[in-house]
């Protein structure tokens, strides 16, 4: 062979080992972690978000959605007898009352189609399941939309610096708290969370927003990879776990089975934590 054949023929091998480790980067992710739009594999935003290649991806415009479901999809288990059958457990004169509605539920469910995907129809059940009985915990059947115990919640941080004139408080579904999560919260929805945190109480579609924001970051991964209601628990306050608070703990699994009855799923394994 020519000196210039041995060229040709040595850049044609590097063009292929370089598509073989372009193909070898490109995922093949195991439950639960999402393809990066580099093509690594993890669970946080800079894998599941924007450009996600494939796994519980939860950005407005994953590149491949993920399938999963199995049929059951998230709007037809969340009817309006199964949300008013939570709201109107809250009193009269509950705030919430005409705050949360399951219109702006669906509204903010629209920017996180990946909550309720990722796994089988029975995990797209237990994610609703649980997510409601956090909700349902952390709000009094929809009646506040603030914490009652409020406090400033500011932790130094040099990306999300405290105003000193708000408090970070728990709001919302979730009861979103804490500087550092409005901060992230705010940037991702598309609010000043560091100096209007309070556009969480006052907006019901944004609310759920960071509802979804913080689940989508902090728990659904722990759904769809199988870990059980239990850990969705430590993620949402894990303080209450290993005996912190046993009476939350309960409340907070007793109304997750009671939902999984409601939606014909198997609550599944590890409740508690």
């Amino acid at each position: 062979m020519s000196s210039l054949g041995q060229i040709f023929a040595m850049l044609v091998a590097i063009a292929c080992m370089s598509c073989t480790m372009t193909t070898a980067q490109n995922c093949g992710c195991a439950s639960g972690l999402c393809c990066s739009k580099y093509g690594y594999c993890g669970t946080t935003a800079a894998y599941c978000g924007d450009g996600c290649k494939q796994g519980p991806c939860y950005s407005s415009t994953p590149t491949t959605p993920s399938g999963g479901g199995g049929g059951a999809s998230v709007q037809s288990l969340v009817t309006n007898a199964f949300f008013n059958g939570i709201l109107n457990q809250a009193g009269s004169g509950c705030a919430g009352k005409s705050f949360y509605t399951r219109s702006a539920f669906l509204n903010a469910l629209g920017n996180y189609p990946q909550f309720g995907k990722g796994g089988s129809s029975d995990d797209t059940k237990r994610e609703v399941a649980a997510f409601f009985a956090h909700v349902t915990h952390e709000t009094g059947h929809f009646c506040y939309i603030e914490e009652i115990a409020k406090s400033t919640y500011c932790q130094s941080s040099a990306q999300w610096p405290c105003n000193p004139n708000k408090q970070y408080y728990g709001r919302g579904p979730i009861q979103i708290t804490w500087n550092y999560n409005y901060g992230a919260a705010g940037k991702s929805i598309g609010f000043d969370g560091i100096n209007a945190p309070e556009t969480v109480a006052n907006n019901p579609v944004i609310a759920f927003k960071t509802a979804f924001w913080f689940w989508m970051n902090n728990v659904h991964s722990r759904i769809v990879s199988g870990q059980g209601f239990g850990s969705t628990i430590r993620a949402v306050n894990g303080g209450e776990c290993g005996g912190g608070n046993t009476p939350a703990v309960n409340a907070r699994v007793g109304y997750y089975t009671q939902y999984c009855k409601q939606l014909g799923v198997s609550p599944g394994n590890n409740l508690s934590c």
